[in-house]
């Protein structure tokens, strides 16, 4: 396996920081990246409010804090992120072409040595890999959110990606204190997301046909079914603004109407009404 020192996180938002911060908890130096100023800022910010109410509540030792702070940083430029990483975890958009656009400058930046790896829920790395020229170096590794709670990670093999690639990337997982799954072939949306799309879909479905309110959608599934949040609670958790840019990135590329994003998401979306992130998705968060 490849030794592992230093990590290159490439996007700030809430999946990037919590990313960046679980591995600056393991032990890694983490360079966290983003153009944008205000996600950059509340990432900080975020780091600065995390580890401190740890250490309050007794779940993290303040030298184990301090460490982490100290492994942590921030920037937005990607050169200073990525120029010296010996693994990397894009976090950014659901836009093919924006990952294609940051993996051929990583590929530029990086190490010949680095790995390169997309946290994304559906993209396929197959269709990233060509664009650098290192494809043999090029995996998924998918977390779910919030990252740092949730344990599972699934490590996606491509066609391209060699052993010695998928191996450094499940044990960076379990140094980061993560249950990796190997998925030894691509498949759009992977294992986790393929059974949550399927209970996903059908409560929109029931929805959009007025069977039932969402709040009893997620009741049912909750009291039923035994999970913690409803559909239309996880969405709001995870961005209806995902959910909405994952549709459709998969209707452009099938053409099937049937992937087109629901109407109440596309309503949603429009409205910036995103979920917890904007204060206001199919619940109000504004207190």
């Amino acid at each position: 396996m490849i030794p592992v020192k230093n990590i290159c996180v490439v996007g700030a938002g809430n999946m990037g920081h919590q990313i960046a911060l679980s591995a600056a908890l393991a032990g890694y130096k983490v360079k966290c990246m983003d153009i944008n100023p205000e996600i950059l800022n509340n990432a900080k910010n975020f780091v600065e409010k995390y580890l401190p109410e740890r250490v309050a509540k007794g779940k993290l030792s303040e030298d184990a804090a301090n460490a982490a702070r100290a492994n942590l940083s921030f920037t937005d430029n990607l050169k200073i992120a990525a120029e010296d990483a010996d693994f990397v975890i894009e976090a950014v958009l659901e836009k093919l072409e924006l990952k294609r656009k940051i993996f051929a400058e990583l590929d530029q930046i990086c190490p010949p040595h680095a790995l390169l790896t997309t946290n994304s829920s559906y993209i396929v790395s197959s269709k990233i890999a060509d664009v650098t020229s290192r494809p043999d170096k090029v995996c998924n590794m998918h977390f779910f959110n919030p990252a740092l709670v949730m344990k599972l990670v699934e490590v996606v093999k491509g066609p391209h990606s060699s052993d010695e690639t998928v191996e450094t990337t499940m044990e960076v997982a379990r140094k980061m204190g993560k249950i990796p799954v190997l998925l030894k072939k691509e498949i759009y949306g992977f294992l986790v997301n393929r059974i949550l799309s399927a209970i996903r879909n059908e409560a929109l479905y029931l929805y959009d046909m007025g069977v039932a309110s969402y709040e009893d959608i997620d009741t049912a599934v909750v009291n039923a079914l035994g999970h913690p949040l409803g559909p239309f609670r996880l969405m709001d958790l995870t961005g209806i603004d995902l959910s909405y840019y994952v549709s459709m990135e998969r209707y452009q590329e099938t053409g099937n109407p049937a992937h087109k994003p629901s109407p109440i998401i596309v309503e949603k979306f429009l409205k910036k009404e995103w979920g917890r992130k904007t204060g206001k998705g199919f619940y109000d968060y504004s207190n």
